[in-house]
């Protein structure tokens, strides 16, 4: 009886495939389910950095206790997402996406009755950084993973540009509440905004293509829903350190960390206050910032199409050549007044900025198969720890200098390193096997 049961979901009607080919395949709904979702995170995302001035008038917190929470929220938000790839292949999407976004409304709408510090460490630090990285990149490779077979690298890419999106949306608007209404509002309005995708994660989003008797998009074959992995954190961990023992492992992390260093941790933490430096105001140099945000959706998908289409290894080390010899002319570009070069850079660096993520993940499913998505993870992570440290090391060197032009030479030279080593990435054969 169940195999009767199992030959009428995998075989489809002779008569009906007219009308199957054209219809919309249930894996883009998930993917735009998921496109929301992460636009949502965007929004825990960009409300830290506005939280500093505010917190600091109120309640005379220094800036390095504010800053403090900060960086736990961005450790955890890399920390979190190799664990998160397993929870999810142990407890399913729904489950650990729903519950992420409950963590994140917890978090975020307590702040607004702390009264100490360490409240706004466990509140916006703990609670929004473990949230916010569940719903990191990993998520993307894990529903890209299961519900698609073709378009893996345009999928990848759009999925990439909905953090960009978000913060394009929610920044100016949070922004906007800050000014106008005080911290607590825009707190409130991210509490809000986790708790108003609940109900279509849970609702529309489902694990796998099995559940609704489809194979994943562009397969040939039917592909049975894969039995629940136990021990989440336990196969987390070993697959870190089944991954270790790989050369293409150290490389596909070693170049990540060197782009969380020449974005988040470089551009997004340093520009700002290197343009005000050469008398550019605050509020220019800030607009350019969210220039970059605009670009870096089409950077993004354009380069999903591409992965699609070429060898990732070159489309990486082409991206990280053209940033580094960008950032080796930074320093002659910034003017007090926004000149036509500058804007040429801001452009081409947001088509840049997170590019390099869909051909690492298409090297990583290439290397790791099943486990690509756990492993990805933990090479996001080192994403976050490359942002961390030239974050913390070009304030030093601000410090030191009198100015930022040894930082921006130091990454160009980061970036000639990272395209050498995406060059020298073995290829695997087609056929794959899982590490663990």
């Amino acid at each position: 009886m169940t195999q009767t049961t199992e030959a009428s979901v995998v075989q489809e009607p002779q008569t009906d495939s007219r009308r199957r080919r054209t219809r919309v395949h249930r894996a883009w709904f998930v993917a735009a389910v998921a496109f929301v979702t992460i636009t949502g995170a965007a929004a825990f995302r960009s409300l830290p950095g506005l939280l500093i001035d505010p917190l600091h008038q109120e309640f005379h917190w220094s800036r390095g206790t504010i800053g403090l929470a900060v960086s736990i929220n961005l450790a955890l938000y890399g920390l979190t997402a190799p664990f998160a790839a397993a929870l999810m292949d142990r407890f399913g999407i729904r489950r650990v996406v729903a519950a992420a976004l409950g963590v994140i409304a917890l978090g975020s709408g307590a702040t607004v009755w702390m009264t100490a510090a360490w409240q706004l460490l466990l509140c916006w630090g703990l609670l929004v950084g473990l949230g916010s990285g569940s719903m990191a990149l990993a998520f993307a490779a894990t529903v890209t993973n299961r519900w698609f077979t073709e378009r893996r690298g345009l999928v990848t890419g759009i999925l990439t540009a909905a953090s960009a999106s978000g913060q394009l949306i929610f920044l100016p608007l949070l922004s906007w509440i800050v000014s106008e209404h005080d911290w607590r509002p825009a707190a409130v309005t991210v509490a809000l905004a986790a708790l108003a995708v609940v109900p279509f994660v849970w609702l529309l989003l489902r694990d796998h293509p099995a559940d609704v008797g489809l194979k994943p998009y562009g397969a040939k074959e039917f592909v049975p829903k894969p039995e629940p992995v136990p021990g989440a954190a336990r196969r987390t961990v070993k697959v870190l350190f089944s991954a270790v023992r790989t050369g293409p492992f150290w490389l596909l992390a070693g170049t990540f960390a060197i782009c969380g260093a020449s974005t988040n941790g470089l551009i997004q933490t340093h520009f700002v206050p290197a343009a005000h430096d050469h008398g550019m105001p605050i509020t220019a140099a800030a607009s350019l910032l969210a220039v970059i945000g605009v670009f870096d959706v089409a950077g993004t998908i354009a380069s999903g199409w591409f992965t699609d289409r070429f060898d990732p290894r070159r489309l990486l080390a082409v991206y990280y050549a053209l940033r580094g010899v960008s950032l080796l002319f930074l320093p002659m570009l910034l003017a007090p007044s926004v000149q036509l070069p500058m804007v040429f850079f801001i452009v081409f660096y947001g088509l840049d900025w997170v590019a390099t993520v869909p051909p690492t993940l298409a090297l990583c499913r290439e290397q790791y198969g099943d486990d690509s998505a756990i492993v990805f993870g933990w090479v996001l992570a080192s994403h976050q720890v490359g942002a961390a440290l030239v974050a913390f090391l070009g304030g030093v060197a601000r410090d030191t200098f009198g100015s930022y032009d040894v930082v921006w030479y130091a990454s160009g030279a980061l970036c000639a390193a990272a395209a050498l080593m995406a060059l020298v990435i073995r290829r695997k054969p087609v056929a794959r096997v899982a590490l663990a």
